[in-house]
This record gives structure tokens, C-alpha cells and sequence, in this order.
């Protein structure tokens, strides 16, 4: 009876210390990725937070070496002197605004039907065709300003906002057409079918099915063109020569040859990018749960 007990007994009790160490690990494991997690959001929170805080801070204390870590004073003095500034923030923000709503509309007018044609359509070698269509991306757009802005000057669209838009547009429109693309071939053709068999013309089925379906590709699509446009710089310092057209990335490469006690004026410097950021923020906090859907279904073919 106890030679049986001896060899029973170490039997029934290894799987609770097992168990008891296993949950003891996962419980520390869980807490170790947490405080790591909080450690990577800190660090990547760190820029912004250094940036919001010169931005409010006074003139020379912005300028200070080394830097100050907290401010000693509140101020909005950055600010105000970026909205007096040359032609005036609002001037900026709205050629901004502008500049990206053209974009996310020539965008989506552009993408939307021929995404539909590529994905539903019986085109003879439309896969060759949607690949030399991708093949734009390995260009960089850089390169072909020189051209861009000689045909734009013949056209006497430089120094205009839907110009610039052109240019985000050619930028975005490869990587817009292969999320729709491939979201419109995520569809059941069965919705396609039954409506063309009740009458409905190819437009009505797009409008009427395979927009609604597509909707967090859409407004994916249209994230990412209102990000690259609001952001992108190169285009605008080369198509814009008034400072009436600016955008509010080229303001605020202009503010950085400003001078202020002997130097650039960080502080208004630093509130132009504050006022930069919060934009594509809000729009990305508000798109959230359709960009992560809608960039999934582009993505996962």
C-alpha cells in the first residue's frame, strides 16, 4: 500500500506545481509585456510631447541649450505669431484642406470605377494590365517633377491647388487602385448577378452594391490620400512659387529660416508642426475601425 502511494504520489502532485509555475509565468509573462508596451508608447510619444511643449513655451526658452524639459511658463506666443505670419494661417490651412479634398475626390473618381473594372470586368490581359499599373509604385515620384512642372507651366496650372492635387493624385493612385481592386473581387458575383438579372445597369451595380460593400476600403483609400497630400512637400516647393499658394508644410519650411534671438524661432517653428499633426490625428482616430478592416481586405488576397 505505501509502495503503491510512493508511486502514485509524486505522479499527482507534479501536475499542480506544473500548472501553479505555468500560471505564476503567464501572470509575470503578461505584466512584462505590458511595461514594455507602456515603455515603446512612452518613447514614441517623447518627439511629440517635445514639440507641444516648445510650442508653448516663451521665445528664449524654446531656444534654450540645453532644452528644458518642462516649461517654466505658458504661453501662446507661437501661435500667434504663425497665424500673423506671412499671408496668414487660415491662408494656409484652407490651400491645405483644399489641396487634399481635390485629392481624395480625383482619388476615389478615378479608383473607384477602375477598381470595379479591373476586379469584374472581362478585360484581355487585364492582370498584365493591373500589374504595369502597380509598376508606378517602384518610381519615385521625385523623379519625374522636372517634366511634371515643365507640362504644368505649359498648362498654367502651377501656383494652383489642383495642380498639386494632379501630383498627390499620381502619387496615390497605385496603391489606391490595388486596395479596391482587390476588395471589389472580395464580392460575391451572386449580388452582381441577381441584380443585373432585375434590370440594373453596370453603374447602378456599382453604385448600389459594390460601393456599400467596399465602404471601409473607400475610406481607407481616402485616409491615405488626405494623409499623403496634407504631408507631402517636395510637390508643393516645386509647383508653388507665391506664398499665397503655400501649404502648410511648405509655411513651415519657410518659418524655419526665420530669426529670433540670433537663431530660428523653434517656438513658432514647433507650433506649426503641432498644428500639422492634429489633423491627420482626429481623421485617424475617427477612421480607425474602417482603415484597419478596409486595409485587411485590400491586403489579404
Amino acid at each position: 500500500m505505501s509502495a503503491a502511494f510512493a508511486e502514485t504520489g509524486p505522479m499527482e502532485r507534479n501536475p499542480s506545481r506544473e500548472s501553479l509555475y505555468f500560471a505564476l509565468w503567464r501572470g509575470r509573462v503578461k505584466y512584462l509585456s505590458g511595461a514594455i508596451m507602456i515603455a515603446l508608447c512612452l518613447i514614441m510619444l517623447l518627439p511629440l510631447y517635445a514639440t507641444v511643449s516648445a510650442s508653448i513655451k516663451l521665445p528664449t526658452e524654446a531656444a534654450a541649450i540645453p532644452p528644458t524639459y518642462f516649461p517654466h511658463s505658458f504661453t501662446f506666443e507661437s501661435y500667434m505669431k504663425l497665424w500673423r505670419y506671412q499671408a496668414g494661417l487660415p491662408t494656409y490651412l484652407v490651400n491645405s484642406f483644399g489641396t487634399a479634398l481635390i485629392t481624395i475626390g480625383l482619388t476615389l473618381g478615378l479608383t473607384v470605377p477602375g477598381g470595379f473594372a479591373l476586379a469584374r470586368f472581362p478585360i484581355p490581359g487585364k492582370e498584365a494590365l493591373f500589374v504595369f499599373l502597380l509598376l508606378a509604385l517602384i518610381i519615385p515620384y521625385q523623379a519625374l517633377l522636372t517634366p511634371i512642372f515643365l507640362m504644368f507651366a505649359h498648362l498654367k496650372i502651377t501656383n494652383s491647388l489642383i495642380g498639386l492635387a494632379i501630383i498627390h493624385t499620381a502619387i496615390q493612385l497605385p496603391f489606391s487602385l490595388y486596395v479596391l481592386r482587390n476588395s471589389f473581387t472580395a464580392v460575391p458575383p451572386e449580388l452582381e448577378e441577381a441584380a443585373m438579372i432585375d434590370g440594373a445597369s453596370s453603374w447602378q451595380v456599382l453604385v448600389h452594391i459594390y460601393v456599400p460593400a467596399a465602404v471601409p476600403a473607400i475610406v481607407t483609400v481616402a485616409l491615405f490620400a488626405f494623409i499623403t497630400s496634407w504631408n507631402e512637400f517636395l510637390g508643393a516647393l516645386v509647383m508653388m512659387s507665391k506664398s499665397s499658394s503655400f501649404t502648410l508644410p511648405l509655411i513651415i519650411a519657410t518659418g524655419r529660416t526665420e530669426t529670433s534671438l540670433g537663431g530660428t524661432d523653434w517656438g513658432m517653428l514647433q507650433a506649426g508642426i503641432t498644428i500639422s499633426i492634429v489633423p491627420c490625428i482626429l481623421v485617424y482616430l475617427l477612421l480607425q475601425r474602417y482603415y484597419v478592416s478596409g486595409l485587411m481586405s485590400g491586403a489579404v488576397k
